[in-house]
């Protein structure tokens, strides 16, 4: 809608829009349209290399922003959660040493690009010599031929909300396909759901891992759990997962006291993972990144999810669903409150 374009423009103050010729913003800025042939003129004429700090404005730190994503918000508009480099190169380090994949893996580039899952998609695989395949946008709605394609482009790759993994898998078993090449499978932004399609789909390609990543907005993934190799080991949830590197989870009751293994607390987020905040809101970054009263070190924040969760037996946290109204639809969190004023 026109208004939320018009908020989420006004509140990131981009210096420049990269767009289209046939895409018409609401906010005016410095735009570049990218299928312009007079643009096209010009990046033939940039260097080859890479930009040096001599080319910037400023020296480049893992402190700059990598990106900012807004999502959805409780008083009626999204939120700008600016997320810093630093926390970025955290996360794909962790997943290359973990998840892995060799030179020349094809991963499939199949979510969207305000969902930040697609940062963590293309940088791990541009940034360790993988090969990123892209399907349209008609087989990304369509499951059948979502599978048709993951089969014929010969994926190895795939992070998918879990209404898609599930999708995928009722295609592939009806049509068939055991997709032998699709080796890893990552699932993030919904509660992962085991049931009998999907079981199926990968009781057909022994080997294959599916993993579960947990992580709002506001953190990226800060957990993850890797199911067993066979689904006659899975239990009819996933857990959530232990805290990847350099991160720190917490099951807190509600006078932030640490819950007890078992006992359901508000999960809170802490380490190299968290956002710097909202972007141009400091009163709503104060009330959701709070200060860590956990860590020896003095200034450091962790960061409150509204997610309910406890530790299991196993050491590892399980998702228990919502401590408010918020909602999840493939993979997008939506606050009724924005809905309701509007």
């Amino acid at each position: 809608p026109t208004h939320r374009l018009t908020h989420t423009l006004t509140t990131a103050q981009p210096t420049l829009t990269l767009t289209t010729t046939d895409t018409h913003l609401p906010h005016h800025t410095t735009t570049l349209h990218i299928d312009h042939p007079t643009t096209h003129h010009h990046f033939n004429q940039q260097p080859t290399h890479n930009p040096t700090n001599h080319h910037r404005t400023t020296p480049l730190t893992p402190h700059h922003p990598a990106y900012l994503i807004h999502t959805s918000g409780s008083t009626g508009h999204p939120k700008g959660v600016v997320m810093p480099g630093s926390a970025l190169l955290n996360l794909l380090n962790w997943h290359h040493r973990t998840v892995g994949g060799e030179p020349g893996t094809r991963t499939a580039q199949f979510t969207a690009i305000s969902f930040d899952v697609s940062a963590q998609e293309i940088l791990s695989a541009l940034l360790f010599g993988k090969t990123l395949v892209i399907p349209d946008e008609d087989v990304r709605r369509d499951a059948s031929r979502f599978a048709e394609w993951l089969e014929e482009m010969e994926v190895q790759e795939l992070f998918a909300p879990n209404l898609v993994v599930e999708a995928l898998a009722e295609a592939a078993v009806e049509q068939g396909r055991t997709l032998p090449r699709l080796r890893t499978i990552a699932q993030a932004g919904e509660a992962l759901t085991l049931g009998r399609a999907v079981r199926a789909f990968h009781a057909s390609a022994p080997g294959r891992k599916l993993h579960n990543h947990y992580g709002p907005t506001e953190t990226h993934v800060v957990t993850a759990h890797t199911l067993a190799d066979s689904p006659e080991d899975w239990n009819l949830s996933a857990p959530i997962g232990r805290p990847i590197a350099n991160t720190r989870s917490y099951v807190l009751d509600g006078e932030l006291r640490l819950s007890a293994p078992g006992v359901v607390g508000e999960l809170y987020v802490a380490g190299e993972g968290l956002a710097r905040g909202y972007a141009n809101q400091p009163g709503l970054t104060a009330e959701r990144f709070v200060a860590d009263p956990f860590h020896p070190e003095p200034g450091q924040r962790m960061y409150r999810t509204g997610d309910l969760a406890r530790w299991n037996t196993h050491g590892e946290l399980e998702y228990l669903g919502r401590a408010d109204h918020q909602v999840k639809i493939r993979g997008f969190r939506i606050e009724p409150g924005e809905i309701e004023k509007t």
